[in-house]
């Protein structure tokens, strides 16, 4: 499918993970100009062996703002215009009991890393696609922000402070021309849930696989479909929401988790 985005310019943060590589292929296959960051140097650098030559990258660190401006500067030198923003930086952060096993300190690391890297890269780079009067703007989200987990308040909070901020947006710069969206993924074979399923797997002696089997029976048994996503999956949604044909969807938080979450999303 023509996404109609040839010659535009994507920059994605978090850029080392595998949603985002998968979101990367897919917009450079439509003919899009790559900017990608990430605070890992070795990571990112192997994430841009795997694309066409001519993909830029920037190692910066968006837990302060001057890694942001880093990031548009490198835009700018390569003489381009920011279009597209997919902004999938983020982490986890501490896990447990929601008051006796999370710090002060827990909560400032989930908050800075994941809600106010957004707010810096959107004063980096929304500004200018409202000036030209085209902008797409993708925000990873979870399905956290609808389904909170008790044992992982830190990121619920933060993942859905994420989503009312770019709400809030999306009322203002739709008018400009600038589209703002989220996508919501679950339980997607990255290598953060690698992690999740290896230490599991450690805890209760048994295989990766049967890890992934019992936490889906356990911890997420309305996942109808009974098994991890994939990258790719979440990707051509993120994807889609960044071309000229979703012309008519803004603010919204498109959810990819197999059913996982149990509500109607309304």
């Amino acid at each position: 499918m023509d996404l109609k985005i040839k010659g535009r310019t994507a920059v994605i943060s978090g850029a080392a993970g595998d949603m985002a590589l998968e979101t990367a292929k897919i917009l450079e296959g439509e003919g899009c100009n790559l900017v990608l960051t990430d605070i890992d140097e070795d990571e990112l650098r192997d994430v841009a062996e795997k694309l066409p030559d001519g993909v830029v990258t920037v190692v910066a660190d968006l837990t302060a703002q001057d890694g942001a401006e880093k990031v548009a500067q490198a835009v700018s030198d390569n003489g381009w215009q920011a279009d597209i923003l997919v902004h999938a930086a983020g982490v986890t952060g501490a896990k447990g009991d929601p008051l006796a096993d999370i710090s002060e300190d827990d909560w400032h690391h989930a908050w800075n890393t994941d809600f106010m890297t957004a707010v810096r890269m959107s004063k980096a780079f929304i500004p200018g696609m409202n000036e030209r009067g085209w902008g797409r703007v993708v925000f990873v989200t979870s399905e956290n922000v609808a389904q909170p987990y008790p044992d992982e308040v830190v990121y619920n909070a933060s993942k859905a402070a994420v989503l009312s901020f770019a709400k809030g947006m999306s009322q203002v710069y739709a008018q400009k021309g600038t589209l703002i969206n989220c996508v919501a993924p679950a339980f997607i074979e990255t290598d953060m849930t690698d992690g999740m399923m290896e230490k599991r797997a450690e805890q209760r002696g048994t295989s990766i696989e049967e890890a992934v089997e019992s936490f889906l029976d356990e911890e997420r048994p309305h996942l109808a479909l009974k098994r991890r996503g994939q990258p790719e999956e979440a990707a051509f949604v993120i994807a889609c929401l960044c071309s000229d044909r979703a012309s008519f969807v803004n603010g919204a938080n498109w959810r990819v988790d197999g059913g996982a979450v149990q509500a109607i999303n309304i």
